[in-house]
């Protein structure tokens, strides 16, 4: 099967080629015969029922400062694409939710990975809430007088914005901790969106794994442990990554919540799991790809493009 794949994403020269999981679904969906194209999320356009993008011809190489090449751009209607790759980085702000909305026009008969109504309807700490019995004790309120409440139930808590990334805005607060007044003034000034207060986890020493699931089923699993004297274990603040079997809380986990990932059209997810509690289902643009095939020897990327021809087939 060949398939023409239209990928939206990031300026394509800014990204680490030894880390980026677009990057290696590029490199096994040219190694399996598919033409690519590339475009921006800035490029994307509605005009009188059609969606089109100016795309660009893509190939990609593992050459570090030579890893890409463009061919000349064209406006054409994604219609023409057999797949959509949504693969551009949060925040999940209103420019994220309206490329959802323009790309819900050409889904399904343009197969958009993942389906652009449920990473609308999902994204990363509220599909979560739908396991409540998964997770850490969790607060989303704007209400100072209930977040006042849950720290004295629980002392120990973390508090971040709803619809943040990669650990930005991640505060840890102890008992002692006298600054969760001004934190709540510096994030109401910032927006009007509630935040999400948990019960903090000493098992994040040990590290916060993240687990990919392809069309509901787990795939691998790579831990990634905080630095000394950092609560966020995200690697690009300074975790570590770490070779890690999946559990069998882990596989309890993804049982639980694996149907209805492939229900909503969830074919490629990152989810994050802090001793046996899930904490982030993330369905935007996850990661960890790359770490995981090294550690494992595996190819996620193959298995996703597999999932990707499966549906298309």
């Amino acid at each position: 099967m060949s398939l023409t794949v239209a990928i939206q994403m990031d300026p394509i020269q800014s990204i680490n080629i030894d880390g980026d999981s677009t990057f290696v679904l590029a490199l096994e969906a040219l190694r399996r015969g598919h033409r690519l194209f590339f475009y921006e999320p800035k490029d994307l356009t509605y005009r009188e029922g059609v969606v089109s993008a100016w795309l660009r011809p893509l190939s990609v190489r593992r050459v570090k400062g030579d890893h890409f090449t463009l061919g000349e751009g064209s406006q054409r209607p994604l219609s023409e694409m057999d797949v959509v790759l949504m693969r551009q980085d949060p925040p999940f702000d209103m420019a994220y939710i309206a490329a959802t909305h323009i790309l819900e026009h050409i889904h399904p008969k343009t197969l958009v990975v993942n389906d652009p109504v449920s990473v609308r309807n999902a994204p990363e700490k509220l599909l979560v809430t739908h396991f409540p019995h998964l997770m850490p004790p969790t607060l989303i309120t704007a209400d100072r007088r209930q977040i006042q409440e849950f720290r004295a139930a629980h002392g120990d808590i973390i508090v971040k914005p709803l619809f943040g990334n990669g650990g930005a805005g991640v505060f840890h607060l102890t008992p002692a901790d006298t600054n969760l007044n001004s934190l709540l003034e510096m994030f109401s000034g910032l927006s009007r969106e509630p935040v999400m207060v948990q019960r903090y986890l000493p098992e994040v020493r040990q590290g916060d794994k993240r687990i990919v699931l392809i069309d509901g089923e787990p795939a691998g699993a790579v831990n990634r442990v905080p630095a000394a004297g950092e609560a966020r274990s995200n690697m690009h603040v300074g975790g570590r990554p770490e070779k890690s079997p999946l559990t069998a809380r882990d596989l309890e986990i993804c049982a639980a919540i694996g149907p209805t990932l492939r229900d909503l059209g969830l074919i490629f997810v990152g989810i994050d799991v802090i001793g046996d509690y899930l904490t982030e289902i993330n369905v935007t643009s996850p990661t960890g790809l790359q770490e995981i095939d090294r550690f494992d020897d595996a190819c996620l990327e193959g298995r996703i493009w597999d999932a990707i021809e499966k549906k298309r087939g």
